[in-house]
C-alpha cells in the first residue's frame, strides 16, 4: 500500500496525467481531435470520405492526441514524430527516437512524398483525349482554375501572407500533392491545416459538385450524347513526344515546380511505353505506399495546437471557397463549348476539369448517365480531368516563382 500511495498516477498513465498539466482549451482540443479522428476513421471505411487517406489520418489524429507524455525539461510531447526540429544534432537523436521520424524528415521535407504520389498520378492518366481534343480540354482546364486565382486576392484580404495565400488558394485545384508541394514551399508553417484542409475538401468533389451541376445545368443539357467517332487514334509514341515536350516546355518556365512537372510526366511516359514492370511499381507500390503514410503522417501531425490557431478558421472557409469558385468555373467553360459548339458540347464536362483525377470524371459521367442512359462523356471529361492536372501544376509553379518576389 505504502508503494501504492507514493506513486503518481499522472506519471503512470501520461496520456491522461498530461490533460491535466495544460490549459484547459488545450486538453478540450485534444479530446476533440481524439473523436474527430475517430469519425473520419469511420467515415473513411464507410466510403463516405476516401478510405485511403481517412483511415490513416485518422487513426493518427486519435493516436497523437491521447499519446502526449512527459518530455525533459517538463515539456510535453509525443514519441511518434517531431515536425519543428531543425539542429542536426538533435534531428539525429530524434531519428533514433520517433518512429515516423525518418518518414518526415526524409519525404516530407523536401516534398518527396508529393513527388511520389504524382508519378501514380501520371501512370494512371490516359492523356489520349488530351492530345487529341487539346483546345477544349485546355478551355475547361483554364476555367476550372477560376478559385485557384481568385481566392487568393480573397486571402490577402483576411489577412494571410502572399505565400499563405497561394499555398489556400491551390486547394482550388482539387490536387492534393500540388497543395503539399506549395504549403511546403510558400508557407511551411500551415503545411499541415493547409494539406488537411485540402484533403478533407477533396470529399466535395463527390459530395457537393452533383448539387452544384444540377442546381447549374438544366437535365436537358446535362443528358447531351456526345460524338465519341471524332477522336483520332492516338499512337503511344506521339503521347509520349507530348509528354517529353509538355515536361521540358513548363520545366523550362517554371523551374521551381520541376520535380511535380518530371513526376508526372515520368509516369505517363512509363504508362505509355508499355514497361508493366514499372508501371506495376508505381501504381501498387509507390502510389499506395506514398497515400498511406501521407494520410498517417498528416494525422500525427494535427496536434491540439493545430486548431487554436485563428488562421486555422480563414484556412477553412478559405479551402472551401477555392473548390466552390473552381467549380463554378468549370460549369461555365462547359457552357462556353456548349455554345463554341452549337449546342453540342454537354456543359457537365466541365466540372471534370477540377483536377480531382479520376473522380471529378467519374462524378461528370454519373451525372450525365442519371439524366440520359446513353451519355457517354467520359472520354471528353477524362480530357479534361488530365488538362486540369496540367493547368494546376502551372498555377503551382507560377506562385512559387513569383510570389517570394512580391514579399
Amino acid at each position: 500500500m505504502s508503494l501504492l500511495s507514493n506513486l503518481d498516477l499522472g506519471y503512470m498513465f501520461q496520456g491522461i496525467g498530461t490533460m491535466f498539466a495544460t490549459e484547459p482549451k488545450i486538453a478540450f482540443a485534444r479530446v476533440f481531435l481524439i473523436i474527430l479522428g475517430i469519425i473520419l476513421l469511420y467515415l473513411g471505411t464507410t466510403g463516405v470520405l476516401e478510405g485511403l487517406i481517412m483511415i490513416p489520418m485518422g487513426l493518427g489524429m486519435s493516436t497523437v492526441n491521447a499519446a502526449v507524455l512527459f518530455m525533459e525539461g517538463g515539456r510535453l510531447g509525443n514519441i511518434i514524430v517531431d515536425p519543428n526540429v531543425s539542429d542536426p544534432f538533435a534531428l539525429i537523436d530524434i531519428l533514433q527516437i520517433n518512429f515516423l521520424q525518418p518518414i518526415y524528415s526524409l519525404t516530407f521535407s523536401n516534398a518527396l512524398i508529393a513527388c511520389f504520389v504524382f508519378m501514380g498520378i501520371g501512370v494512371l492518366s490516359d492523356i489520349s483525349y488530351l492530345v487529341a481534343k487539346p483546345f477544349s480540354s485546355m478551355t475547361l482546364a483554364i476555367c476550372a482554375e477560376l478559385g485557384t486565382v481568385l481566392t487568393f486576392p480573397i486571402a490577402v484580404a483576411m489577412g494571410l501572407s502572399f505565400g499563405q495565400a497561394a499555398a489556400v488558394s491551390l486547394v482550388g485545384g482539387a490536387d492534393g500533392p500540388m497543395v503539399i508541394y506549395a504549403s511546403l514551399m510558400l508557407a511551411k508553417e500551415y503545411f499541415v491545416p493547409i494539406t488537411i484542409v485540402a484533403y478533407l475538401y477533396l470529399s466535395l468533389c463527390y459530395a457537393g459538385y452533383p448539387y452544384m451541376v444540377k442546381l447549374l445545368i438544366p437535365k436537358s443539357l446535362r443528358g447531351i450524347k456526345m460524338d465519341l467517332s471524332v477522336f483520332p487514334d492516338i499512337k503511344p509514341g506521339e503521347k509520349i513526344a507530348f509528354a517529353v515536350a509538355m515536361c521540358a516546355i513548363l520545366s523550362l518556365l517554371f523551374p521551381s515546380a520541376a520535380p511535380l512537372f518530371l513526376s508526372f510526366f515520368l509516369g505517363v511516359c512509363l504508362r505509355e511505353s508499355g514497361i508493366s514492370a514499372y508501371t506495376e511499381l508505381l501504381e501498387k507500390v509507390v502510389l499506395y505506399s506514398a497515400t498511406l503514410f501521407l494520410g498517417l503522417i498528416l494525422g500525427v501531425l494535427t496536434e491540439a495546437n493545430t486548431i487554436l490557431d485563428p488562421v486555422v478558421f480563414k484556412i477553412l472557409i478559405l479551402g472551401v471557397t477555392a473548390l466552390f469558385i473552381s467549380g463554378l468555373g468549370g460549369i461555365i467553360g462547359g457552357y462556353i463549348m456548349y455554345f463554341a459548339t452549337g449546342g453540342k458540347y454537354n456543359p457537365v464536362i466541365g466540372i471534370a476539369a477540377v483536377s480531382c483525377v479520376p473522380t471529378c470524371a467519374k462524378v461528370a459521367q454519373k451525372i450525365a448517365m442519371d439524366a440520359n442512359k446513353q451519355a457517354f462523356i467520359l472520354p471528353y471529361a477524362m480530357g479534361g480531368n488530365v488538362c486540369g492536372v496540367i493547368t494546376t501544376a502551372i498555377l503551382t509553379g507560377a506562385y512559387i516563382s513569383v510570389v517570394p518576389l512580391l514579399q
